[in-house]
């Protein structure tokens, strides 16, 4: 009996598949948008908890007024 063959190239992260599918789905300038859209939501995410960590800090400080 022989050994199954050893697969020589990697398996595909799931996000490389996704971006393949995408490509082909997709006109360039509808990934851009998209991508571009989601950058933006993540921004949006990042300032969100900035904005609340400032205000912990803020009532924080005002409590501890004497």
């Amino acid at each position: 009996m022989q050994a199954a063959p050893v697969r020589a190239t990697a398996i595909p992260s799931f996000t490389t598949a996704l971006r393949a599918v995408e490509s082909l789905l997709m006109s360039g300038g509808q990934r851009t948008a998209r991508r571009n859209a989601w950058t933006s939501v993540l921004e949006d995410r990042r300032r969100a908890k900035d904005r609340v960590e400032a205000q912990q800090v803020l009532e924080r400080a005002h409590s501890a007024r004497p």
